[in-house]
């Protein structure tokens, strides 16, 4: 749906379907499966980042060159082939936006404004655009070496050399600093120095890569030291940086925006102002992280967020509290007594992670506001020391990734409720000495007078206040959900980017609760099921869920699995480790059996490496890795794990049916603009990044598509959620009146059961869809099935958009309406 605000055109998706570009999907093979999302019913494409990135980048949020289209995916003519294949089907464009960061590419020089910045330091043109202290010689640090710079340079390994590499934009013209395929540009007249002397003059200062966690003095992407922060708040960035994607928007070839990591801002609300007034207001959504009982802020002018709070709860209201207390028992059993609580593994994490990989952001913020205090007689007696425990404690007792104080005004009071509760986490953990230093660190991260008066407003505080909001999003990103998360394996399906749980479980009414509330405040934000952040895609999660319905069983199933490979178990396999492991095989082994132990092996190492409790990143234990994939790879020749598996698959198959279905009509019918990630439209076995980014083959399904169109039953879980998915995306085009604007409303419907979840969407008032699920479907066959249990639909007469079914409005038995499928959508009869 479009309508015109200040002139420009602007469009509302009613769906979208979410492409992964790269290497092996450019502008011009995405145009060849128009035809094919046309039919499935999507309003809108949402492509991942679009502008040139690093060399080999299979994800684009590595951006080199904000001013050009990446040519790996075809360039401009090719970009608009893709707009023209789409328009000629009406779908709208939406694109992923990376304002936060830049890659600082090998060699260097491909990004041509860091290279500037390295070659001219302050006098470079693009001095202003990134997050980095240029001032009193400083040099930006470049950790690339692959040991400490003296053995280096002894060894030769650092040369001076005239080279022509055009690829790279490097010519003989002028000396280059080479490092193996590393290349950073030299100093004019410095390039005859001797070596040493010629280090000491540049603008940059070669590092051992371990160096970055301690002294990095650039603000990076999380702990990514080849993601390097821009300041895009600065107008003159903001403009250069956003230049061709807003041609674009005024050209008509893109419709909306995705905004990656809009907390590593300095400002994201007047990021958000920025891009709406530019834009006139286009649909934009924030890829923003919220705790359970936070909100989008208000005042940041967004259609939402994309989608990761949808998804939690369209999760857990499918998960089976019962199963908390058995599952714990397993992973007790597999670990001892050294998990502990979530909150304590948290808390743990994330010190591990202020202490250790970001350190340098901790003390770069810690050595500002020591600064700040020495210049201030009034402050000068806290310390660097006293400063640095106090910001390393409030940082680890933030709970979410911002308190939102903006420098210049006054703190909202939620936001310094919030700070002053995270400083009496942080006083707790701190010597009683220290809490005069604790309140000091308190007042300015709040932007509050402390020490002389008629000082809160200098620059320095304001840095404060803003460096304190970005340590903070840092530490909980790469402490909870890179971390914690991966460590945490009660119930691995819980544990999504964004998740809750600490929450495991909810209910219809916390589902309904929140649905209302979204259709009130955000009713074109985004929900999704999958994403290419996600740790384990939909149905994955899916799968696993249900061992929460089914914890006795599955508790068995453990245990004979271990008694199965107790002699190729690796003996001192770590007991997460090997949690992980058996959920995942759940999670993963269909109809068609298991995926490949290579697959599955590759994973199990990165989400080791993530948990960072026996083998790391940057301390790979490398004997013990070997070992996990020589065990997965026994796990699958062995008959015995494979009997297990294959009755556990049929154990299962009506509950995964049931989950997956559910999860799937949820998704699609809740408050919010539907996004399918590519392939989720049918079953798919997805794990985390690089895994859930592969290529996708369209051609299959869009076969399956079409003989389902011609009358066909499904033959299978996968073509029933084709099934149901083509169903409902045509449904919403169809009625966009009861899925966005300012007519469509939420209405819960009422149930005579806990085991079903019910929902009418409403078009000026008046119900126009209805939705009904099937939740905890063990406990339901348990119970001896339906029975006459009912929901209350509304007035009218009403057609199953998968069955063709008609049923009358008022109280209807779920055992009829649900007679052939998990779930109902229907459509109120003409």
């Amino acid at each position: 749906m479009t309508d015109r605000t200040h002139g420009f055109a602007r469009r509302t998706p009613i769906s979208t379907y979410r492409l992964q570009l790269g290497p092996d999907l450019g502008f011009d093979a995405a145009a060849t499966k128009v035809g094919y999302l046309s039919d499935l019913g999507v309003t809108d494409l949402y492509l991942s980042p679009v502008l040139a990135a690093a060399p080999g980048s299979t994800h684009g949020y590595d951006v080199i060159d904000h001013s050009r289209l990446s040519d790996v995916l075809g360039g401009r003519p090719a970009f608009e082939r893709l707009v023209d294949a789409a328009r000629a089907h009406d779908l709208g464009i939406i694109v992923d936006v990376v304002p936060n960061h830049m890659a600082v590419p090998t060699p260097a020089s491909l990004n041509q404004v860091l290279w500037s910045v390295l070659a001219q330091g302050p006098e470079s043109p693009y001095a202003s655009w990134f997050d980095v202290d240029l001032g009193d010689g400083a040099q930006v640090l470049m950790p690339v070496l692959g040991r400490r710079l003296g053995a280096a340079m002894a060894d030769g390994e650092l040369t001076v050399s005239r080279l022509d590499e055009p690829e790279s934009g490097i010519s003989a013209d002028e000396p280059v600093l080479c490092y193996f395929e590393h290349r950073f540009p030299i100093r004019p007249g410095t390039e005859h120095l001797p070596l040493a002397e010629l280090l000491e003059r540049q603008h940059y200062r070669l590092a051992y890569w371990r160096v970055a966690d301690e002294e990095l003095n650039y603000r990076r992407f999380f702990d990514v030291g080849s993601l390097v922060a821009i300041r895009v708040e600065r107008p003159e960035v903001f403009d250069a940086t956003h230049a061709l994607l807003l041609e674009l928007f005024d050209a008509g070839l893109v419709d909306g925006f995705r905004i990656d990591h809009p907390d590593g801002l300095a400002d994201p609300r007047g990021y958000f102002r920025r891009l709406d007034e530019r834009t006139g207001g286009a649909w934009t959504v924030a890829e923003k992280i919220l705790e359970a009982e936070e909100t989008l802020p208000a005042d940041w002018p967004t259609a939402g967020t994309t989608g990761y709070d949808a998804a939690w709860r369209i999760g857990q209201v499918l998960i089976d509290p019962s199963g908390a207390g058995p599952l714990g028992a397993v992973l007790t059993e597999l670990t001892g007594d050294s998990v502990g609580t979530l909150p304590q593994l948290t808390e743990a994490a994330k010190r591990e992670i202020a202490t250790g990989p970001l350190y340098a952001e901790v003390h770069r913020l810690s050595s500002l506001i020591a600064d700040l205090c020495h210049d201030d007689v009034r402050l000068r007696d806290h310390t660097l020391r006293a400063i640095t425990d106090c910001v390393t404690e409030l940082v680890v007792a933030c709970d979410r990734y911002r308190a939102y104080v903006v420098p210049g005004e006054v703190a909202p009071g939620a936001s310094e409720i919030l700070v002053r509760e995270w400083a009496h986490v942080a006083a707790t953990r701190l010597e009683p000495d220290r809490a005069e230093t604790l309140e000091v660190v308190v007042d300015l991260v709040l932007g509050r007078e402390v020490g002389s008066a008629g000082r809160h407003h200098e620059a320095r505080r304001n840095e404060v206040i803003v460096r304190f909001q970005q340590v903070c999003g840092a530490v909980v990103a790469k402490g909870v959900e890179d971390t914690a998360f991966y460590r945490w394996t009660h119930l691995t399906a819980l544990c999504e980017v964004g998740g809750a749980p600490q929450t495991f479980a909810i209910d219809g009414d916390e589902l309904h609760a929140w649905a209302a509330t979204t259709q009130l405040q955000r009713p074109a934000t985004m929900t999704t099921g999958s994403t290419h952040d996600n740790k384990r895609g939909e149905d994955v999660r899916a799968r696993i869920g249900v061992l929460s319905e089914l914890s006795g069983p599955w508790q068995q199933a453990v245990t004979n699995l271990r008694a199965t490979t107790a002699q190729v178990r690796p003996a001192d396999l770590d007991g997460r480790t090997e949690n992980l492991l058996w959920q995942t095989l759940a999670g993963t082994w269909t109809a068609d059996g298991p995926i490949t132990a290579d697959r599955l092996s590759r994973y199990l190492v990165k989400a080791a490496r993530e948990a960072k409790t026996w083998t790391s990143w940057t301390s790979p234990d490398t004997a013990g890795e070997e070992a996990l994939a020589t065990f997965v790879a026994a796990l699958g020749e062995d008959p015995g794990v494979a009997r297990i598996l294959t009755e556990w698959v049929r154990l299962t198959a009506e509950p995964v049916r049931a989950a997956t279905l559910a999860t799937k009509a949820l998704q699609l019918t809740l408050p919010g603009v539907a996004d399918t990630y590519q392939g989720a439209e049918s079953t798919l076995v997805a794990l985390v990044d690089p895994d859930n980014r592969g290529p996708v083959d369209h051609e299959p399904l869009a076969r399956e598509l079409k003989r389902l169109d011609g009358g066909a039953s499904p033959r299978d879980l996968a073509a029933e959620k084709l099934r149901l998915t083509a169903a409902v995306l045509r449904l919403r085009r169809r009625r966009p009146d009861a899925f966005a604007g300012g007519l469509a409303g939420y209405e819960p419907l009422p149930t005579s059961t806990g085991h079903a979840v019910a929902f009418a969407r409403t078009a000026d008032g008046v119900p126009a869809v209805v939705t009904v699920v099937t939740r905890l479907s063990v406990g339901l066959s348990a119970g001896g099935g339906w029975g006459a249990r009912t929901v209350v639909l509304p007035e009218g007469s009403w057609r199953d958009v998968l069955t063709g079914a008609e049923h009358d409005g008022g109280s209807v038995d779920l055992a009829v309406l649900l007679a052939d499928s998990p779930v109902a959508v229907l459509e109120a009869a003409e």
